[in-house]
C-alpha cells in the first residue's frame, strides 16, 4: 500500500498492529486495511469491544479536563499511551491551557515511532520507548525529566493498561514506585479490565487475548483499588466508566457496568 505521510519509515505496513487497531476503535484516522481486518475479526468475537475502549477514551477525556480546568494540572506522564490520535491528553489539555507539559509512554515501538511522526514541533510533548514495569528506568529517561519538573505535582495517567502486566510484573509494586516519585498534589488516574459481573462470553473473549503477546488479565474491583494505595479517591470513587462524572445522564447507559472496566482518580495527600 502507499505510504501516508504520518507513518514514518521502517513501520511495517502488511502487518496489523495492536495500537493502531485501538485507534480505530477510538474512531481514529491512524490506521490501515489490515489493521481494521483484524479489528472486525476481534469484534465478530467481543461485540462490546468498541463500547468499551470509547468508554475508557471519554473517560480519559473527562478526567484530563477535570485536572487542567479544576485542579490547575499542568503536567501529565501518560503510560501505555498508544498513538495520541483522536482525543488525546496534550490535545484536550492544551485546549484549554497551553502551557500543558505531557509525556507519552509506550513500550510498542510501533506505537511510538506514530506518536513521534505525529507530535513532531510540539514542543511541550515528548514521546518515550519504556515499560512500565521498569519505572525506574522510565522516571530516568531525559525525555521525562526534560519536561516534567519533579518538584510540582504531575498527573499520572495509566489508563488501560496495567491489565496488560501479569502479577509476576508485579504491577502494584510498579504503580508504587510511580507515586512514590512525584510531590503531595500529584493524581492518579487508572482504568482497568475487570471480570467481576462479566458474562461468560465477555469472560471468554478475555481469555482469547492469551494467544497474543499482550494478554489482558482482568481483576476484581478490590484488587484494582488497591493500586491507589493510601492516595485518596475523588468522588465517586472507583466505578465502572461511564458511571465517573459523565457529562450527561444519558450517557451511562442502562447498563454501566459492561464497560467491563472500573476507573477512578486519586490524590496525593
Amino acid at each position: 500500500m502507499t505510504r501516508p505521510s504520518w507513518a514514518p519509515e521502517g513501520i511495517d505496513l502488511d502487518r496489523p498492529s495492536a495500537s493502531r487497531v485501538y485507534d480505530y476503535f477510538v474512531g481514529g484516522t491512524h490506521n490501515f486495511d489490515i489493521d481494521r481486518e483484524l479489528a472486525r475479526q476481534i469484534e465478530a468475537l467481543t461485540p462490546n469491544v468498541a463500547h468499551t475502549m470509547r468508554a475508557n477514551r471519554e473517560l480519559l477525556r473527562r478526567i484530563v479536563r477535570y485536572l487542567v480546568e479544576d485542579a490547575n494540572v499542568i503536567q501529565f506522564l501518560d503510560l501505555g499511551s498508544g498513538i495520541p490520535t483522536v482525543g488525546n491528553v496534550h490535545e484536550v489539555a492544551q485546549e484549554r491551557n497551553p502551557e500543558v507539559n505531557v509525556v507519552y509512554v509506550d513500550v510498542d515501538p510501533v506505537a511510538v515511532e506514530h506518536s513521534r511522526a505525529l507530535l513532531d514541533g510540539n514542543p511541550r510533548v515528548a514521546v518515550v520507548h519504556a515499560d512500565i514495569a521498569d519505572p525506574d528506568a522510565l522516571l530516568h529517561d531525559p525525555l521525562v525529566t526534560g519536561l516534567l519538573d519533579f518538584e510540582r505535582p504531575i498527573a499520572v495517567l495509566l489508563m488501560g493498561v496495567l491489565h496488560f502486566l501479569p502479577d509476576a510484573a508485579d504491577p502494584a509494586g510498579a504503580v508504587a514506585r510511580l507515586q512514590e516519585a512525584v510531590v503531595p498534589g500529584s493524581y492518579l488516574a487508572i482504568s482497568h479490565a475487570t471480570a467481576d459481573g462479566q458474562p461468560e462470553e465477555v469472560l471468554a473473549a478475555q481469555r482469547l487475548s492469551g494467544r497474543t503477546a499482550t494478554e489482558i488479565v482482568p481483576r476484581s474491583k478490590e484488587e484494582i483499588g488497591g493500586y491507589f494505595h493510601n492516595w485518596t479517591l475523588l468522588e465517586p470513587g472507583l466505578v465502572h466508566l461511564p458511571l465517573w462524572r459523565p457529562d450527561h445522564a444519558e450517557e451511562v447507559g442502562a447498563h454501566p457496568r459492561d464497560s467491563g472496566a472500573f476507573g477512578g482518580l486519586a490524590r496525593k495527600r
